[in-house]
């Protein structure tokens, strides 16, 4: 799809009354295809972010997909409570549970006005409008989008910055401007215990998955930034936050750690954003400061090559790092056209990033994605032999072109692009290479990591199971 650059109006936090009587912010019951608890992370935000803008309003939280809820405990609490309004939340492998969520809101609380914010909606706004919605968050920040939502369901507008609104007649009305961006200093940071951090748990143990998280430790997540200048065609991040990139403050970072590790026994922390060393200025000084109080929070985070140098990652380890993921894609020059520039990596710049890691005692993690244009198995191959080579571990993904979904896809088709399966012609790829591909997804993975080992013991073990909620409904405040 034809890529947008967004224009934003930063809005400020402002209380407003008058709002709804009760809110239910949801992720729908499914059978996730993959598990980063940084995307899980905006339910909590959003969830903060509307008890601080409409004190009035009750708000409750439940992420079903994590916490193991029936449809049963759906629909008693749907019949029981009667929100005014939900907020469901998708993903690029969300569809699969959101069209049922749809039919159990309108058969057993049908008073409710449904909004839906997240990732995909992002780069298919089109295919939620065929749905029974009533607003759909394209672009913007998603508290923002499903704050203008609740305007707009009480009447206060009749248009929306980055939200498509659905009239009582049933005709849509498309956003009158790019959606709402909201300044660092009020995005919401949840407490410890409004997250199910025991589930993510349960959902990182097997490393053989490539999940994001560290097997057999604790994670905090850390929403440090958002918005991404690189503007790579497969990412999301650019066309629903914007490409200029925005950042907590250090000093709030590192009170959030601090008082997170104080209240809860987490073991390292997953700093959230999609270029984390994109402001050198700011992981010098968070580095500086780390190391201050003794590098006390051993952490990870995302980044790109190009956004890397020797001296950075050696303040990186000294500081407590003990992962750098990056999205290297492919080291095959036949896929470099599919890249922006800032990604278009030579085996000689991965050697270099791989021996500074090894000089800084940090592991690297390489993102690699199969089926990108240009490139061949043979090329995937050589990229994930040569990471190993190197003493790193890959994370292999598919290939998942944007620009083929339809407004007009049914909820089938439109699973099949979560960069697990390979959208059905829109690769040429033949039976061979197919399972090829599949093998170095699926297949058995020989580089599972060890970076646990880096990082000291304080939660319960992981295999103990969390203890049950008293009622099994959805959390609130």
């Amino acid at each position: 799809m034809p890529e947008r650059v967004l224009l934003p109006q930063t809005i400020t936090h402002r209380p407003r009354g008058g709002g709804p009587r009760r809110m239910l912010v949801v992720w729908p019951p499914q059978v996730l295809s993959y598990f980063n608890a940084g995307h899980h992370l905006a339910l909590y935000q959003v969830t903060g972010y509307l008890r601080a803008v409409l004190p009035d309003t009750e708000v409750t939280v439940l992420d079903a997909s994590v916490e193991r809820t029936t449809w049963k405990d759906i629909g008693n609490d749907l019949f029981q409570n009667q929100y005014d309004v939900i907020a469901v939340m998708n993903e690029f492998d969300g569809v699969d549970g959101l069209g049922r969520m749809l039919r159990y809101i309108r058969a057993l609380s049908p008073g409710s006005r449904v909004v839906t914010f997240g990732r995909l909606s992002g780069v298919n706004a089109e295919y939620f409008r065929r749905l029974d919605l009533d607003a759909v968050v394209e672009n913007g920040d998603f508290e923002a989008g499903v704050v203008a939502a609740v305007e707009a369901f009480q009447g206060r507008t009749d248009s929306a910055p980055g939200v498509h609104l659905r009239g009582p007649d049933g005709s849509w009305t498309a956003p009158d401007g790019p959606g709402g961006v909201l300044p660092p200093e009020v995005w919401h940071l949840p407490a410890p215990d409004e997250i199910p951090y025991a589930r993510y748990d349960e959902l990182y143990r097997n490393d053989a998955n490539k999940f994001c998280g560290i097997p057999q430790r604790r994670e905090l997540v850390v929403p440090a930034a958002r918005g991404c200048p690189v503007g790579c065609s497969y990412c999301e991040v650019h066309p629903i936050f914007g490409k200029r990139e925005r950042r907590l403050t250090v000093d709030r970072t590192l009170e959030y750690i601090r008082a997170s590790f104080s209240a809860a026994p987490f073991e390292y922390v997953a700093f959230y954003a999609p270029t984390f060393t994109l402001d050198r200025q700011w992981i010098g000084e968070l580095c500086r400061r780390l190391v201050e109080l003794g590098s006390p929070y051993p952490w990870k985070c995302a980044t790109t090559l190009h956004h890397l140098d020797e001296k950075m990652v050696l303040a990186m380890g000294e500081a407590g790092c003990v992962r750098i993921s990056i999205g290297l894609e492919t080291l095959d020059p036949l896929g470099h056209d599919a890249l922006p520039r800032a990604k278009r990596k030579s085996e000689r710049d991965l050697e270099d990033l791989a021996s500074w890691c090894t000089a800084a005692g940090v592991e690297l993690n390489c993102f690699v994605i199969a089926g990108l244009p240009g490139t061949t198995m043979a090329g995937t191959r050589r990229t994930i032999a040569k990471v190993k080579e190197l003493g790193g571990r890959s994370r292999p993904t598919v290939y998942a072109p944007w620009e083929a979904m339809r407004a007009g896809m049914d909820e089938h088709a439109m699973s099949a692009f979560n960069r697990q399966l390979f959208v059905p012609g829109t690769h040429d790829l033949g039976p061979d290479e197919l399972r090829e591909a599949y093998d170095v997804v699926f297949g058995r993975q020989t580089d599972e990591t060890v970076v646990y080992e880096n990082v000291p013991r304080r939660a319960p073990d992981p295999g103990t199971p969390p203890a049950a909620s008293a009622d099994g409904l959805p959390r609130t405040a």
